[in-house]
C-alpha cells in the first residue's frame, strides 16, 4: 500500500493524561506573562506558512480583514460564553481589532498578553462575588429561570447586569446540589471550592497557553482545522498518535490543590512499586537517585507531569500521600524506574454479539492511530490501527462470526494512511480515497497489497462525530459496495492537515517552537464527490441525535465548500440499493419492540427539546418535579427491564449537581465503569440489521445475484 505521512485530523485524540480541576483558596501566580523570543519566531513561522506559503490549501492575506476575523475567535477562546468581560471591555479592545495582522508581522505579541491579563482581571472579580454570594440566601420559591446559553447574547453593559447573570449561575448550582439531597453547608463548601478552582486554573495558565490560543485564533481564521500547538500540546499529540509514552504508567488528574492518581496502568512502573494506588496524592517529585525533592502541591497538572514523565531506564522519586487519610496522613517516598507505556484504552477491542441467529463480531476503533516514527523508521512492528484491527480480525475469524461490525462512533480521525490501510483489510486492491493538494494536483491513495483480512459481510457504524479518517473509510466501504453503513451521517470534515515541525526551522536546543497543523489538501471519495460539508449518508439510517446545524463541518462559518472532481477507477463489489428497503423494513418493525432502542429514541427527543429550550428553571418546585418524573421514568423503566428479562441499565445517573472531580476517585471510576455496562441499543441494532442482511442473501439466489453480480456465496462480499 502506498504510504503518504499526512494527517487528516477531525479532533485530538483523548490525552494520555485526565485533566480536572484543582481546588483552593489562592490562585498560584505564574510569572509575569508576557511573549517570548521563541513565541516571536513561531508567530512568524505561522505567518509565512499560512499567509505566504502555496503549501497551504487556502492562503488568505493576513489583512485588516482576516484581523477582525482573527480578533473575534481569540475573544470567543476567552470568554465564549459571555460571562466575564463587560462590553465596555469589548469596546476598548475595537481599538485592536485591525492591528493584529500589523502585530504578527512585526513580531509583536503584546497583544494577546494583554487583552488576557484584563480577563484575568474579571474573572477574579466574578469568582469573588460568585463566592460572596454563598454567604447569602436563595429564594428558590420565585419562578425564574436561568438562561445559560449565552453564546449570541450582547456582552452585559455593566457589573450590575453581569451581577445578575452570575446571581442565577450560582442560585442554579446551589439548587442542583440542594436537590440531591446536600445541606447547606456542605454546598457552600462544595461550591466555594469549586469557584476558586476556576480562578486558580486560570491563573495557573502560562505563556504558552496564552500564545497557543491566539495563535489558533489565527489559524482557525484561515480554515477550522489550521492549529497551532504548543510544545507541549505538540508533545501530548505525539503520544497520543503512537499510544504510547514514557513515564510510571498513570492516569493523573487534579483535585482540592493535589495532583493526584487517578489510575494505575496495569503491568506498569508505578503498578509494580506496590506502593501506589488510585487516589494517592503527589506531594513532591524528585528526579534520580539523588535529586532534590520538589515540592509540587499546588501546581498545575502540566507542570507535574513534565517532572513525573521522563526517558525509559530513569529513575523518578515521588513523595505520595494515601487518599485514604486526610491532609496528615501517611506519607513516603517511591522509587520508580520510568517505562514505555502502551496506552491500550485508545486502542482497538473486539467482542462478539449474538444477533438473528448470527455471530456478529464488534471492532470498535476509537481513533486512527499511527507511530509516525516508527513507521519512517520503516519499523515492521509499528504500532497503528490497521495493524491492531488486522490481528482482531483474525481472532474473529477463529472464532467463527459470521458479520464483522466496525464500530467508528466518535471516532474524529487521525492519520490518513491508516484509513487507506485499514480499507485495504477488507478490499483486495483498488483506490481509496483521491487528495487533491493546494497547487490542484490529485493524487489517487488505495491499496496496493493483493489480499483481504476479511472477506465476509460488512457493516461500519457511524454517528455526528466520526470524522476525518472515519469519513475515509466509511466512504470508501460505501463506494465499493463492500459493506453497509448504519447509523447518523458523519461529521463533513474533508480537509487533510499536514504537521509542520517548527523546530526544524530553529538553530539552537534551548528552547521549542512547537508545531502547525495546516490544511494543506482536500480528500474526494473515488466517486468524485467529498464529504467536506456533505458527510457520508447511512444506507440504513438511525434517528439524528444532533442537528448539522447545532454540530459538525456545516456549522463553521469559514468551511470550505462541498465540491465534485471527476471519479477514480474503481469496480464496484456491491448494490445495496436493491436490499437496503428491506433492511430498512425489518429495523423499523423490530425497533418498535425494541424497549431499549424504543427508550434511546425517547431520550434524544428529551434532549433535544431541553437543548432547545438553552433554559433552566430557578424555581425548587418546578425542579422537583422535573427530578420526579425523571425517576418515576428510570424506574418504570427498571421495571420493565425486569419483567423482560433485560439487562439493568445501572446505577441511578439522577443528576447530583457535582462535577466529576468533586467526587472520590474510587466513586469516579465506578461511574464509568457502570456507564461501560449500560445498554448499547445502537451497536445492537447494527448487529441485528447486519444478521438480517446475511439472511436475506443467504436465502435469495436472485436478491445475492442482484446485490453482489460477481460473487456466489452470501458470505463472501469483497469478491
Amino acid at each position: 500500500m502506498k504510504k503518504r505521512i499526512v494527517l487528516a485530523i477531525a479532533a485530538l485524540l483523548p490525552l494520555a493524561i485526565a485533566y480536572a480541576a484543582t481546588q483552593g483558596d489562592t490562585p498560584v501566580a505564574k510569572a509575569e506573562l508576557a511573549p517570548t523570543q521563541a513565541q516571536a519566531q513561531a508567530g512568524t513561522l505561522m505567518y509565512l506558512h499560512l499567509s505566504g506559503s502555496d503549501f497551504s490549501y487556502r492562503p488568505l492575506p493576513l489583512d485588516d480583514d482576516l484581523s477582525r476575523t482573527m480578533h473575534d475567535k481569540y475573544l470567543k477562546s476567552l470568554d465564549g460564553n459571555r460571562m466575564f468581560f463587560l462590553a465596555n471591555d469589548i469596546a476598548g479592545f475595537k481599538a485592536f481589532e485591525t492591528r493584529h495582522d500589523d502585530a504578527v508581522k512585526a513580531k509583536d505579541f503584546s497583544t494577546p498578553f494583554t487583552m488576557f491579563k484584563v480577563y484575568l482581571a474579571r474573572v477574579d472579580e466574578r469568582i469573588a462575588y460568585a463566592r460572596n454570594l454563598l454567604k447569602k440566601d436563595f429564594d428558590f420559591t420565585v419562578k425564574e429561570s436561568y438562561h445559560y446559553d449565552r453564546e449570541e447574547v450582547p456582552w452585559a453593559e455593566d457589573n450590575k447586569a453581569l451581577d445578575e447573570i452570575w446571581r442565577q449561575s450560582v442560585k442554579n448550582d446551589v439548587l442542583r446540589l440542594k436537590l440531591a439531597g446536600r445541606s447547606m453547608p456542605e454546598i457552600r463548601t462544595t461550591l466555594d471550592k469549586r469557584y476558586s478552582d476556576l480562578s486558580r486554573r486560570i491563573h495557573q495558565l502560562d505563556g504558552d497557553d496564552v500564545f497557543e490560543n491566539y495563535m489558533n485564533a489565527y489559524g482557525n481564521a484561515i480554515d477550522p482545522h489550521t492549529a497551532y500547538f504548543s510544545p507541549r500540546s505538540a508533545e501530548n499529540f505525539e503520544m497520543t498518535m503512537k499510544l504510547s509514552l514514557e513515564g510510571v504508567g498513570a492516569v493523573l488528574q487534579q483535585q482540592d490543590g493535589y495532583v493526584l492518581f487517578r489510575t494505575i496502568m496495569p503491568g506498569s512502573p508505578a503498578e509494580k512499586t506496590g506502593k501506589i494506588k488510585a487516589g494517592d496524592r503527589i506531594l513532591a517529585v524528585g528526579q534520580g537517585e539523588s535529586g532534590p525533592m520538589v515540592d509540587v502541591v499546588d501546581w498545575s497538572i502540566d507542570d507535574v507531569v513534565a517532572k513525573v514523565r521522563g526517558a525509559k531506564g530513569t529513575v523518578v522519586r515521588l513523595e505520595v500521600q494515601s487518599g485514604d487519610e486526610g491532609a496528615d496522613g501517611t506519607r513516603q517516598i517511591v522509587r520508580v524506574v520510568r517505562d514505555k507505556i502502551k496506552l491500550e484504552e485508545q486502542a482497538a477491542s473486539k467482542k462478539i454479539i449474538e444477533s438473528g441467529g448470527k455471530r456478529i463480531g464488534v471492532i470498535e476503533l476509537p481513533a486512527f492511530y499511527l507511530d509516525f516514527e516508527a513507521a519512517r523508521r520503516g519499523d515492521p512492528d509499528v504500532r497503528s490501527a490497521t495493524s491492531d484491527v488486522r490481528k482482531l480480525l483474525t481472532e474473529l475469524k477463529t472464532e467463527k462470526v459470521d458479520g464483522v461490525v466496525v464500530d467508528l462512533r466518535s471516532n474524529g480521525g487521525g492519520a490518513l494512511p491508516e484509513a487507506i490501510e485499514l480499507t485495504g483489510l477488507f478490499i483486495d486492491t483498488g483506490p481509496v480515497v483521491q487528495v487533491r493538494s493546494s497547487n490542484g494536483d490529485i493524487e489517487v491513495g488505495g491499496d496496493t497489497e493483493p489480499g483481504v483480512t476479511w472477506s465476509g459481510p460488512l457493516a461500519v457504524l457511524v454517528n455526528r462525530s466520526s470524522a476525518s479518517a472515519s469519513e475515509i473509510f466509511a466512504a470508501a466501504i460505501q463506494d465499493y459496495g463492500r459493506g453497509l453503513i448504519i447509523g447518523e451521517p458523519t461529521f463533513g470534515k474533508g480537509t487533510v492537515q499536514s504537521v509542520i515541525p517548527f523546530d526544524r526551522y530553529k538553530r539552537t536546543k534551548d528552547f521549542k517552537l512547537g508545531d502547525l497543523h495546516m490544511t494543506t489538501a482536500q480528500f474526494f471519495r473515488i466517486n468524485g464527490g467529498t464529504t467536506q460539508n456533505a458527510a457520508v449518508s447511512p444506507d440504513v439510517p438511525f434517528p439524528v441525535t444532533v442537528d448539522a446545524g447545532e454540530y459538525g463541518e456545516s456549522t463553521f462559518d469559514n468551511a470550505l465548500p462541498y465540491t465534485e472532481i471527476p471519479a477514480a477507477s474503481y469496480s464496484r463489489l456491491g448494490m445495496f440499493k436493491a436490499i437496503n428497503p428491506q433492511l430498512i423494513s425489518r429495523h423499523e418493525t423490530r425497533i418498535t419492540g425494541d424497549k431499549e432502542f424504543s427508550w434511546w429514541m425517547q431520550d434524544v427527543a428529551s434532549f433535544k427539546a431541553d437543548r432547545a429550550k438553552k433554559t433552566v428553571s430557578l424555581n425548587e418546585q418546578e425542579r422537583l418535579d422535573e427530578r420526579a418524573a425523571f425517576k418515576a421514568k428510570r424506574e418504570a423503566r427498571e421495571t420493565e427491564r425486569k419483567v423482560l428479562g433485560l439487562k439493568s441499565a445501572g446505577p441511578d445517573d439522577n443528576d447530583d449537581g457535582l462535577q466529576a472531580n468533586e467526587r472520590k476517585v474510587s466513586e469516579q471510576i465506578a461511574q464509568e465503569n457502570a456507564d461501560k455496562e449500560r445498554p448499547d441499543p445502537l451497536l445492537n441494532e447494527s448487529a441485528a440489521i447486519l444478521a438480517d442482511a446475511i439472511v436475506l442473501l443467504e436465502g435469495s439466489k436472485p436478491l445475492l445475484t442482484q446485490v453482489f453480480p460477481k460473487s456466489n456465496a452470501a458470505k463472501t462480499w469483497a469478491q
